[in-house]
């Protein structure tokens, strides 16, 4: 990346009050910047405002170190919790995965077209299976086996190479383990994971047999953040698709997997481009 192509995206959110566009823009103003977008929400009855702004400098590039020690007094003085970043650097990024490979196939496909603001570091697996694919892509594959009451060292493990490689974010693109609670709190607002849209409603094996066998109309995927409520994180993006009675429990699952690439693609590419701000249990997506 060229440093005199960079432009930069601040997010924050703080209590809701007068003049904290003033504020943030005469900040940008005051350091030579100017605003290529800015996108904000106020939840009233949170009582909170939440603010993205992409701008550049119309002179040299920030010392984005010094940018950021700039800001401190503004964030201060609004309590806020903001992150500010150079917009086109890619989101280093982790994905675990099982033995269903159609998530992996299309995010590193989207990354290697660059449809995606990603690098993906490493892929991690319970298995071998997908080693092949990861490795077709010049991406580095971990084995790393989740043994019946060793749970720990495996996400040890992962940790490590979260650490190691610098890891803004792990994906968890089918990948079939629970994570600990203590994984999920150490991971907050940096993991995602997509399922199926049948939960609660055909738990355990073969959902979409089950999802047949009901006459299921409807199949859709949810990706969200990871939290210790299994499948119940503040929710990024979702989506669904028509299926009919003609369609035989192979065809749902095709489906089903088409709907969940596309679902987990567009949430990994809003939280690289730093487009999804937490809300308590819910999130602010700016388009």
């Amino acid at each position: 990346m060229s440093s005199a192509a960079a432009t930069y995206v601040l997010t924050l959110t703080c209590p809701d009050r007068p003049g904290l566009v003033h504020a943030i823009s005469s900040w940008i103003v005051d350091r030579g910047g100017n605003i290529l977008d800015a996108q904000q929400f106020t939840d009233a009855g949170a009582g909170r405002f939440f603010l993205r702004v992409h701008f550049e400098s119309v002179t040299e590039p920030y010392d984005l170190e010094a940018l950021r020690d700039a800001f401190v007094p503004v964030a201060d003085q609004h309590a806020m919790a903001w992150d500010l970043g150079v917009a086109e650097a890619p989101c280093r990024t982790l994905v675990m995965v099982s033995k269903e490979g159609h998530c992996l196939n299309d995010l590193l496909f989207r990354q290697s077209i660059g449809a995606l603001n990603i690098e993906i570091g490493a892929v991690v697996s319970n298995h071998t299976t997908l080693e092949r694919l990861a490795r077709s892509y010049d991406v580095p594959f971990h084995h790393v086996p989740v043994v019946s009451g060793a749970k720990a060292e495996a996400e040890a493990r992962m940790f490590a190479l979260v650490d190691e490689l610098d890891i803004d974010l792990v994906v968890l693109a089918r990948y079939m383990q629970i994570l600990s609670d203590d994984a999920c709190r150490r991971l907050q607002g940096r993991a995602i994971n997509i399922h199926h849209s049948f939960l609660p409603s055909f738990k355990g094996a073969r959902p979409y047999h089950q999802a047949h066998t009901r006459g299921v109309k409807l199949i859709g995927a949810t990706a969200h953040y990871v939290t210790a409520d299994l499948d119940e994180g503040p929710i990024i993006e979702q989506d669904v698709t028509r299926v009919g009675h003609q369609q035989d429990p192979a065809a749902l699952v095709q489906a089903g997997r088409d709907v969940e690439t596309r679902v987990l693609s567009r949430a990994v590419g809003l939280h690289a481009e730093q487009r999804v701000l937490l809300n308590g249990a819910r999130t602010v997506v700016f388009p």
